[in-house]
């Protein structure tokens, strides 16, 4: 990339609630519990696909980062040159993974607001000097009002390329081959799909998302919309984080039922077992980049509105300079959404599932121009097409004694959160 950007962030008066500030008909966004990162306008994109497409939007990012002229006057996380990114589940897939550089940034974190204006060097009235943003490189700063809210668009989802018993045969044939010593683990997904047909709802769709799983990764990247429970990796000032998601249960009727489904999960041999070895699996490839990496000693439940997770968190000292992609390329796709061993699990679920994921299930996030960045897994996600088409995704980690009725049921409780933010 030899194009050379401009970026100014300063501080402003309260920005929130930011999901009102959001394009409706092409929202860019990242947040949880009410904090996080809106961007308007398109100042670039970079694409990439293929087996490389993670190194090769980490080279050109840094080469853009590297001739950026940058002017931050919060220094917080999400402040100065931010891109959002959606990366593809697959190396095959005909999904473009994307970064997207924004022409305006809002942003909310620590009771702090700020704006961050980006833009090309040479459509910058009066920019000059190689090194440093002029102080008249942008005109008077124009904050966007919030704009009306919008009804939520009414989807009416079907089952997509695997039909329920499609999807509960494929279950046994995976318990199978495990059964078999093939491989120890396989992550399948079934689709829905649907048609949109009220384009500037997208946005009640996020705030519906944001207001119900205000604990989970809230994001808009091209289309791709969702409320991520899981952690994939975070950079921030040489400290490295994840939280890894395995081991599902239904959330209870009641306070005392609840509480039983919770202490269930925590002591079920299968969910404990699915659950090790992502934690495996992420602390394997985390490892080599850091100088220290401490796991929580025991997984832990993570309450949702509407299910029970097994969870482990990572924390560490990065130790060779890597970039949050960097991480994101070692660390994709894990044994939470693929499967273990990695590479006879991604054939098994690319023979079984029977169609392309597409985006689901790949990082999403955002990096910094220092490379610090927050990636989650595109989980409880819909990808949203310009023509209207919306396919949805849920799916669930297998393993020996998983049961085919048990695991569609599972799916279910995964879609629900999609497929009410859509008015379902």
């Amino acid at each position: 990339m030899n194009q050379k950007l401009v970026v100014r962030t300063e501080p402003v008066d309260e920005l929130a609630p930011l999901i009102p500030r959001a394009d409706p008909r092409h929202p860019l966004l990242w947040m949880r519990r009410g904090e996080g990162i809106v961007g308007l306008g398109e100042v670039l994109r970079i694409e990439t696909s293929g087996p490389t497409r993670i190194e090769d939007a980490a080279a050109a990012w840094r080469s853009l980062a590297a001739m950026a002229s940058v002017d931050d006057r919060v220094g917080l996380p999400g402040t100065g040159l931010v891109a959002f990114g959606a990366i593809a589940f697959a190396d095959d897939s005909a999904a473009t993974s994307v970064l997207v550089v924004p022409s305006l940034v809002l942003g909310r974190r620590e009771g702090r607001d700020w704006v961050t204006r980006i833009a090309l060097a040479e459509s910058v009235a009066g920019s000059a000097g190689e090194s440093d943003v002029p102080g008249d490189a942008f005109p008077p700063l124009e904050i966007p009002e919030p704009t009306p809210k919008r009804r939520v668009p009414r989807v009416t989802f079907e089952p997509g390329a695997v039909p329920p018993p499609d999807y509960e045969a494929n279950v046994a044939e995976a318990v199978r081959r495990i059964d078999a010593g093939e491989l120890e683990k396989v992550v399948l997904a079934r689709q829905l799909v649907g048609e949109l047909h009220e384009e500037d709802g997208l946005r009640a769709v996020i705030n519906r998302l944001a207001e119900d799983y205000p604990d989970t990764w809230v994001f808009a990247v091209d289309g791709l919309i969702g409320a991520s429970p899981e952690t994939l990796v975070r950079v921030d000032h040489g400290t490295v984080s994840a939280r890894v998601l395995a081991g599902t249960a239904s959330r209870g009727a009641g306070e005392a039922s609840d509480r039983e489904r919770a202490v269930a999960l925590s002591a079920s041999h299968k969910d404990l077992a699915e659950h090790a070895l992502a934690v495996a699996s992420a602390v394997q490839r985390l490892e080599p980049h850091t100088a220290r990496l401490d796991a929580s000693p025991e997984p832990f439940t993570l309450q949702l509105p509407n299910l029970w997770h097994l969870a482990t968190d990572l924390k560490g000292t990065l130790g060779d300079g890597s970039s949050s992609l960097d991480l994101v390329s070692a660390v994709h796709p894990t044994a939470a959404v693929a499967g273990t061993p990695r590479p006879v699990a991604l054939a098994v679920l690319a023979e079984l599932e029977g169609f392309d994921r597409g985006r689901y299930a790949g990082p999403v996030g955002w990096i910094d121009g220092g490379g610090d960045g927050e990636w989650a897994i595109a989980l409880r996600c819909a990808q949203v097409e310009p023509s209207g088409a919306v396919a949805a995704y849920a799916g669930c980690g297998i393993v020996h004694d998983s049961e085919p009725a048990d695991e569609l049921a599972e799916t279910l409780m995964k879609f629900r959160p999609i497929v009410e933010a859509f008015g379902g």
